[in-house]
């Protein structure tokens, strides 16, 4: 990792650090692709003022190889692209469609003006195609602007950690991004929290998640005792223990504004816990923690839209993280027990080295959507058989929305008349929005929606030795296997780069030669990175069909200007964890 790392935020109860529709097409049709995953909200059409007068500058450094690659083979807005694919050979197709798919009513939106389509389509440029490619230091420098490593302490003064650190990286598709990511130690209660949030219809309600869901599942887990001394120090106005140590990268952003209503909703969440728990049981089920934690921050996301707020600008943010949705897949590690709490299509992945020096992945997370069987059945069961062909209709809810559990997304969960009222009373922006405006059809019997998660435990063995939580704009681009044996390669390679040490044997200048040039085949461009998630994102994003990154391909999908960007990918936000062995294993023989 090139400079320094971050130093850790610093604590507090509250405290924030500062800071579609997609489908394979004929052979020479246009097709929808992954742009805006809105509802029926009209995107500019464009025409080549577009391209040519007062663009950014990645546009300008991407414009000459659209203009010289035929224009005719992408429409220039942010929601069409032809079949064919500019930078990918073969075409990169992505495996998942976007989450939100337009309505009928808003067709027209989404359908290229002929006047220019006949244009693009009469015009071509004979000219010979310029190769505008981005240099191994630009490429490193985009990879790694939102890289962040962590090393836990050997020994925290409670217990000596399973986890030897993490890795974190981001790379966006939107703009702005809309994924999310969070890691913090628990202070009162043992164990690390890590997660990442993957946001549709803007990147409100993946923020507003990324900052509370933490604090929920913290409170869930503290005993009695300890809640009533936070409490009792409220009261008092005396300094509040601190629960979290977050560990955030510079630009993972802290809503300041909001921070006095999010600690007011938390507040009500730990005094009706003080309140149910008389004391008597000491033992808390993780498990149960995360649940309640998940559906209380949902439920305090829509009760506080509903309430609203007398300060115009909170009001307006409420509204948003509310109308706008995210899911969310977290990790609680603690000693050897590991349990994943997964809301969407988000997925943790656990990396295992057999006996053989193989890898091979562990799946600690279900994908709610329509590929799950599981889930399809959960959600037709809980409304009405008149409804089963509506409910999830064309691998959507509602023939809509991709993910079946999510944070948000009020429009899947309250009554039309709720909806309604909320929208007429809000603010002028709101009002004016045509997706919140919007009834989705066949909407009889809400909420079609629910941010309750499923939650996975998993034991910690010596062989497990990472785990990766990523977003699914990893899993669109690559397969579990390649991804752990990535990652695997990756930290084994590692330990390469280690002094050789001889243990004290004479050798000669050839032998030296020899372990040296040994050691430098089983080294590739693993050793560009210092992070394993962003060696992770080279491969993702510059992978050719042999399994290497191939810098070319790297830069062009770099090189792509923000209009064009979430065609080809989604935003990718990873976190590797990184297991130690020899605790894992000294917790086994201790229970021996």
């Amino acid at each position: 990792m090139d400079g320094p790392v971050p130093e850790r935020a610093s604590a507090g109860v509250w405290a924030p650090a500062a800071s579609s529709y997609s489908s394979a097409a004929p052979e020479g049709r246009m097709c929808v692709c992954p742009g805006p995953r809105r509802i029926g909200i009209p995107v500019r059409s464009s025409s080549l003022p577009l391209f040519s007068d007062a663009m950014p500058a990645p546009t300008q450094l991407f414009f000459p190889l659209i203009r010289n690659c035929e224009l005719s083979r992408i429409y220039g807005t942010a929601c069409y692209c032809h079949h064919k694919h500019l930078c990918c050979s073969p075409p990169y197709i992505p495996q998942s469609r976007p989450r939100y798919t337009p309505h009928p009513a808003y067709a027209t939106f989404y359908r290229p003006k002929e006047s220019w389509w006949q244009y693009t389509q009469g015009r071509r440029y004979a000219s010979t195609p310029q190769k505008f490619y981005l240099t191994p230091p630009q490429v490193n420098s985009i990879l790694k602007a939102n890289e962040y490593s962590f090393k836990v302490p050997e020994f925290d003064g409670k217990n000596v950690s399973s986890v030897l650190g993490f890795d974190s990286n981001q790379l966006p598709a939107n703009a702005p991004i809309e994924d999310r990511r969070s890691a913090a130690t628990c202070l009162q209660t043992r164990g690390m929290l890590l997660g990442v949030f993957d946001g549709h219809a803007g990147c409100a309600c993946s923020q507003a998640v990324s900052e509370r869901l933490f604090y929920y599942i913290a409170v869930s887990l503290l005993p009695h005792e300890t809640l009533l001394e936070i409490e009792n120090a409220v009261e008092s106005g005396r300094a509040l223990l601190p629960i979290l140590q977050w560990h955030k990268h510079p630009n993972d952003y802290f809503s300041k504004e909001a921070s006095k209503l999010y600690f007011n909703s938390l507040r009500t969440y730990w005094q009706e816990l003080i309140d149910l728990n008389t004391g008597e049981s000491t033992d808390i089920d993780v498990k149960e923690a995360l649940i309640n934690a998940f559906k209380r921050l949902d439920n305090d996301i829509s009760l506080e839209a509903q309430v609203g707020d007398p300060n115009s600008f909170l009001n307006y943010l409420v509204l948003r993280v509310a109308f706008s949705g995210a899911t969310a897949c977290v990790a609680h590690v603690d000693g050897v027990d590991l349990h994943v709490a997964n809301t969407g299509d988000s997925r943790a992945m656990l990396g295992v080295q057999e006996e053989d020096g193989s890898w091979s992945a562990v799946t600690l997370s279900n994908d709610h959507n329509a590929q799950n069987e599981r889930e399809v059945e959960r959600l037709k069961l809980e409304h009405p058989k008149n409804e089963a062909k509506s409910v999830v209709k064309q691998d959507r809810l509602l023939g809509l929305l991709m993910p079946f559990r999510a944070f948000g997304d009020v429009k899947f969960k309250w009554s039309i008349d709720l909806q309604k009222r909320v929208i007429e009373s809000g603010p002028d922006q709101l009002n004016d929005n045509e997706y919140t405006k919007f009834i989705p059809p066949n909407y009889y019997t809400p909420p079609y929606l629910t941010a309750e998660p499923e939650v996975t435990y998993h034991r910690l063995r010596p062989q497990d030795k990472f785990l990766v939580l990523a977003t699914d704009g990893l899993w669109e681009t690559m397969h579990r296997q390649d991804v752990v044996r990535i990652v695997g390669e990756y930290l084994t390679g590692m330990h390469h780069q280690q002094p050789i040490a001889v243990g004290g044997y004479k050798v000669t200048l050839g032998q030296m030669h020899g372990l040296l040039t040994e050691r430098r085949a089983k080294m590739s461009s693993v050793f560009e990175d210092q992070n394993a998630a962003t060696h992770l994102i080279r491969h993702a994003v510059g992978n050719n069909e042999f399994g290497a990154v191939d810098h070319e391909r790297l830069s062009k999908m770099l090189s792509l200007p923000e209009e064009l960007a979430r065609m080809y990918r989604d935003d990718i936000t990873i976190i590797v964890v990184q297991f130690n062995s020899h605790v894992v294993g000294a917790y086994q023989n201790q229970e021996q």
